[in-house]
């Protein structure tokens, strides 16, 4: 009997009375398709959804980075409680040293007896026009004093005792050419020759809640126009 009649009698309910040869390539054929239809499915089908499968892939990095910046928040949330405490407390005394309105007059006249007590004389002393921030007003005042470098030092830390904010800007210092006993007849330069010292003091006083409210519609024109892009 030769191949082909013995693979017609073959009768697929009895494989198992198949001769071995016959079993064998069923079991190969089986064997081969089962792995063409895996490969189909798992590599030919999905080349189709490769874009779907790393835009996955990159939101779900997205996240992870997100879910991990989130719990390092959260690990560190009470440190930050503790350090948001810390800032209201600092900015808490820090506003206490700003003066209200009706102290500035008191202000400015501890600034002039600074220069006096450092045994300074004063030449200016002239408040400017206050502009208004945020929360606080700053007036500026341009001074001039004449004196030596060590009263010019004791001048500077009467204004750091005081107990308000008072800052010096714009320091200028240049010798006046007149020493300090001279007499009108004798104006020689000399070591001796007296310093003139030309700043601003700025001084800060806190708006109170009508000045607060009056500057809150100009505070909100300025916000909308610096999110305002140029087109």
């Amino acid at each position: 009997m030769n191949f082909l009649e013995q693979l017609r009698q073959l009768d697929f309910r009895e494989i198992g009375r198949w001769p071995v040869l016959f079993r064998a390539l069923g079991v190969g054929l089986t064997f081969v398709l089962v792995t063409s239809l895996l490969v189909w499915y798992f590599v030919v089908s999905d080349q189709g959804n490769l874009p779907g499968l790393r835009q996955a892939e990159a939101e779900q990095k997205s996240l992870w980075q997100t879910f991990d910046q989130k719990q390092r928040k959260a690990a560190n949330l009470e440190a930050y409680r503790e350090q948001l405490a810390e800032i209201e407390r600092t900015f808490g005394a820090m506003l206490r040293q700003l003066p209200g309105r009706t102290e500035v007059p008191n202000l400015l006249v501890d600034i002039s007896q600074a220069g006096l007590a450092a045994g300074l004389q004063e030449r200016l002393f002239q408040p400017g026009s206050e502009s208004k921030k945020d929360f606080y007003a700053e007036l500026p005042i341009k001074m001039q004093l004449t004196g030596g470098y060590h009263e010019f030092g004791q001048f500077v830390s009467g204004i750091a005792a005081l107990p308000r904010i008072v800052t010096l800007h714009d320091i200028e210092i240049t010798r006046s050419g007149v020493r300090a006993n001279a007499t009108r007849r004798d104006r020689a330069p000399a070591p001796s020759d007296l310093l003139t010292l030309n700043l601003t003091a700025k001084t800060y006083r806190y708006l109170d809640e009508a000045e607060l409210a009056a500057a809150a519609p100009d505070n909100r024109k300025k916000s909308t126009k610096t999110k305002r892009k140029p087109t």
